[in-house]
């Protein structure tokens, strides 16, 4: 049987079978977690786990080939316009700190490109489909257009190789964009956690779900941008974190439709008119909250 298969089919086999495995591992770990510790009590199988499971396959899968032909034009690019001196500066490295400066840099060029995907109606088109989950656990982690995924990851990736930690220069040197994007995904799977955990003070240092999900809330305060580092949004003025509260409502205003497949195409529908702008752009905190949150403070 195996040798009627192409080599194309049996890699695409064993992807998804790694998949499998890895959402076996996840779904052991966080669930029980998610039932014992949960920052809203709802059901293992809530609404739309079906179009997030396939999300998660299709997020998994895509995103990968789509950034190919891309990074490999970022990296050209980058080796035809930055000096040679600094990349062979930046290649001497050692291993640790130039990881360390890998995961700032990565984390700024998303929050940007996040960001951006609030503020430009176009990118808020396709970076709705995440945020229009209701419930809020683990697995919505992987819930994005493939669009829009490719392009937070591209962000991410321009400062790692504009500072010449991506390039071909050695062999560490290439496996630091996997690393960096295999932590920010795991850590990706744990901020969407329905998980009521708080840190204190470390919440200013590493992201965590109470974080992420003030950015899920339905009534928009277009804060808390990065994925593992919170003091990136304390640099850009986007920090949010009230001190005990999560938010009681998740979602977007606009109707979503139900099936993964109808999602994938709703950006792309011109007559579309509820795309027509995107959350409003770093509104004042209390003016764009509930009238029972206002009092909600800002630490």
């Amino acid at each position: 049987m195996e040798q009627l298969l192409s080599p194309q089919v049996r890699q695409f086999l064993t992807d998804v079978y790694r998949l499998s495995v890895w959402l076996t591992i996840l779904t052991v770990i966080f669930v029980p977690l998610e039932r014992l510790f949960a920052a809203h009590p709802q059901k293992i199988f809530r609404k739309q786990i079906v179009t997030d499971l396939g999300y998660y396959f299709l997020s998994s899968l895509l995103p990968a080939v789509l950034l190919g032909y891309p990074i490999a034009l970022l990296a050209w690019s980058v080796h035809q316009a930055v000096p040679a001196t600094f990349l062979q500066t930046m290649a001497t490295l050692p291993l640790f700190p130039k990881t360390i400066v890998a995961l700032v840099a990565t984390e700024v060029g998303y929050y940007w490109g996040h960001r951006l995907s609030h503020e430009i109606p176009f990118l808020w088109k396709f970076h709705s489909i995440h945020h229009s989950a209701e419930q809020i656990d683990y697995l919505v982690n992987t819930r994005a257009h493939p669009i829009d995924m490719v392009f937070g990851r591209f962000c991410g990736l321009i400062p790692l190789y504009v500072l010449g930690l991506g390039g071909p220069t050695s062999t560490k040197d290439s496996l630091i964009p996997v690393v960096v994007t295999l932590i920010g995904t795991i850590w990706g799977f744990f901020i969407h956690a329905n998980l009521k955990w708080r840190f204190g003070p470390l919440e200013w240092l590493i992201s965590t779900p109470a974080f992420h999900h003030w950015h899920h809330t339905k009534t928009p305060i277009n804060r808390n941008y990065s994925s593992t580092l919170p003091w990136i949004d304390v640099m850009f003025g986007t920090f949010y974190l009230p001190s005990r509260e999560f938010p009681t409502a998740y979602g977007i205003r606009a109707k979503m439709p139900d099936s993964l497949v109808d999602q994938l195409f709703y950006p792309l529908e011109r007559s579309n008119s509820d795309f027509t702008s995107p959350q409003p752009a770093m509104t004042d905190t209390k003016s764009s909250l509930d009238p029972d949150e206002e009092a909600v403070e800002i630490r």
